[in-house]
């Protein structure tokens, strides 16, 4: 895979854009990169691409409107200029989308949201319906409430663990840099641009981490982007690293501008699914019909109405095993409620069950999230 292919063709694509490119000189919004961004992002949402960006700014933004000014401020401070630069930084995504007819939301959100599964499976409920209607996610780290101890640290990381939310084919990190290099540009002449890495090596993250540490906008440099990476590769998403401080940077990437693409080793769905069948101690099971075994076999939903048994505590996200009535492992998923309402909803047909629990998360384990056992 080359950068231009695999941005041309990914169905998803996560991009990270950071404080240096969206605020100007005088702490006010770049206006005129948002708006050509903007225009970038809406070209791939008119060839059939969803776009979700990762934006930093909120802080940078809510410095100026305080009064701030640029010295080091406490983190009550930063979360006080993170609840003022927010709407700022909103106003300034929707103006710069707006020519184009498109409509952009803010995510805000916390470590929890991706590491914990029940609030990981709200949090991708809901941007998967923001996507499905057209919408361009703008996610941030929630700032106002989140503690050192708590945050990503830095929104690289974040981006990846996003990418992985949502099922992204591809994460762009827009850096100062155009990519990865065997030594810094900047100090040695000599220094060659790589455009592809194959599999993240020792040697890679040396270079990651010394020769190209002062890389990349915000916090980390490079060596975070590289972490970012590989967070993201798990996850089955490629990452792009390339230069933001031009006109259309993901347009810049297609004309075979100067880019690094880190490949993964699986596809999203395939790395998901893995995660699924051997990452997740499983909290209980779900014991089904034979027509239920047959549908899930074939890659269906597990709906209620197949449920016979539950067995064992679980809450919702949790890992659960699917088994047919004599025994036999049919796969391994996550559930879309807790144990004690999924044996409120067994046997019921998937429109009865709001009137049981007075809501419903639709199937049990959706085939999303199933991943089937594999025969002996």
């Amino acid at each position: 895979m080359d950068a231009v292919s695999g941005l041309a063709a990914a169905k998803r694509v996560v991009v990270k854009v950071g404080s240096a490119l969206l605020v100007g000189e005088g702490g006010a919004p770049n206006a005129a990169w948002l708006a050509d961004f903007a225009a970038d992002a809406a070209r791939l949402r008119a060839r059939g691409q969803q776009v979700l960006v990762v934006s930093s700014g909120a802080v940078a933004l809510g410095r100026r409107r305080l009064g701030f000014g640029k010295r080091a401020l406490t983190l009550p401070e930063k979360q006080a200029a993170a609840a003022a630069g927010q709407s700022a930084l909103m106003r300034a995504w929707e103006e710069a989308f707006e020519p184009h007819g498109v409509v952009c939301a803010q995510v805000l959100l916390t470590r929890d949201d991706t590491e914990v599964r029940r609030r990981w499976l709200n949090a991708r409920a809901t941007v998967e319906t923001l996507l499905d209607n057209g919408v361009i996610p703008i996610v941030n780290e929630n700032d106002t409430v989140v503690t050192e101890e708590i945050r990503y640290g830095d929104n690289d990381r974040l981006g990846a663990r996003v990418a992985q939310l949502a099922g992204a084919d591809v994460l762009v990190l827009l850096s100062d840099v155009d990519g990865l290099y065997t030594a810094d540009p900047r100090k040695d002449p000599a220094a060659r641009h790589i455009p592809r890495v194959g599999q993240l090596t020792p040697e890679i993250e040396a270079m990651a981490g010394g020769a190209n540490a002062e890389g990349g906008v915000g916090t980390g440099g490079m060596a975070t982007k590289i972490a970012a990476a590989r967070i993201a590769a798990a996850g089955g998403c490629a990452t792009v690293i390339t230069l933001g401080a031009r006109p259309r940077p993901l347009a810049a990437v297609e004309a075979g501008e100067r880019a690094t693409v880190i490949e993964p080793a699986l596809t999203p769905a395939a790395a998901y699914k893995a995660w699924i069948a051997g990452s997740l101690a499983p909290a209980g099971s779900l014991v089904v019909d034979a027509g239920a075994a047959a549908a899930v076999r074939k890659g269906k939903s597990l709906l209620a109405a197949g449920v016979t048994r539950v067995e064992g505590r679980f809450d919702k996200g949790d890992a659960v095993v699917v088994r047919d009535e004599a025994g036999t492992e049919i796969a391994r998923g996550l559930a879309r409620y807790d144990a004690e309402d999924a044996a409120r909803i067994c046997g019921l047909k998937s429109e009865a069950i709001e009137a049981v629990l007075g809501y419903t998360s639709g199937p049990l384990v959706h085939a999303d999230d199933l991943a089937l056992h594999a025969l002996p």
